[in-house]
Parts: structure tokens; sequence; C-alpha cells
């Protein structure tokens, strides 16, 4: 019996599993779901806001192991792409608030961040594993999905300036 919030560690990556095996699982090609979040520095942001810009959206929980080791990488690569076309934005799924404020204090990230406590926008793309990133061009089409740590940075960055 699968029960939502239970946490585990295996094979390099937190697993989530919520309440719902019935979300559409989203992989390069597919168009990109469409969501509303409100940043950690109160702006509503959706994918119509990036303007043409490509989107590297990274869901991660501060209780994941693999997500506070790639944490600094994903902050290098969002202040490396910063003002060339890429919005890097992270999507929380730490259900309590008060450990993600005092993760973004510690690892203060250079990009925008948001929680999904409930797990909606995280269902919307199938992602039921931290990390997991994807890589979103100017027309919302899903053209990478990366299940777990990202280990090829100089890839991703050939990647989204070539977008």
């Amino acid at each position: 019996m699968l029960l939502g919030g239970v946490a585990l560690l295996a094979a390099g990556m937190a697993v989530a599993v919520y309440p719902t095996l019935e979300s559409p699982l989203i992989n390069p090609g597919d168009a990109a779901p469409v969501f509303s979040v409100k940043t950690e520095n109160g702006r509503s942001m959706s994918p119509t806001d990036f303007g043409g810009r490509v989107l590297v959206l990274n869901f991660w929980a501060s209780w994941c192991e693999p997500c506070i080791q790639e944490f600094g990488d994903l902050n290098r690569f969002a202040q490396e792409t910063s003002g060339q076309g890429v919005v890097v934005l992270g999507v929380s799924g730490d259900r309590s608030e008060k450990a993600y404020k005092r993760f973004l204090a510690s690892y203060q990230p250079s990009f925008p961040t948001s929680r999904d406590p409930d797990a909606e926008i995280a269902a919307s793309y199938g992602t039921f594993a931290f990390p997991e990133t994807y890589v979103i061009d100017k027309n919302g089409k899903v053209v990478k999905k990366i299940i777990g740590v990202i280990d090829d940075w100089s890839g991703l960055l050939t990647l989204v300036k070539s977008l």
C-alpha cells in the first residue's frame, strides 16, 4: 500500500511517494504542463511569464540528500546562465514551511524557488522522485528530463545555450 509522504533513499535519489499514481509521465517531446507558483520573494510565476526563455525546472526537497548534493552546482548553473535567456526555477516538495525556509537560509539560492507541499505541480509532471529536472524550450516543450542528480553540467549548459 502506498502512503503519501513516505520517503526512501534509493539509487542516488530520494523518493517521495504521493497519494496518486494517476499522474501522467511527462517526457521529452511532450508539452510541459502549465502551472503557477508564488516564489519565495512573493512573485507569481507561470510558464507564460518566462517570455520565450528556456526553463530549467528542478523538483527538490530539503530532506533529500541528493538534492542537497546538487544544489550548489544548480546555484552556479543559474548564476552562469542568468541573462542568457535561461530561467532556473526550483520547486520544493517540502510539506514543512519551516524546513523549507531553513534550507533557503542555509543554501541561499540565486534562482527563484517555491514550495509545492501538496505535490500538485510535481504530480502534473509525473514526478515522484527528487531530484528531477526538466529542460523546457521557449515554446513550452520538454526537451530533456533528468531523473536523479545532474551529473553532466557542461552538457546541460551546452543544451540550454543551443535552445
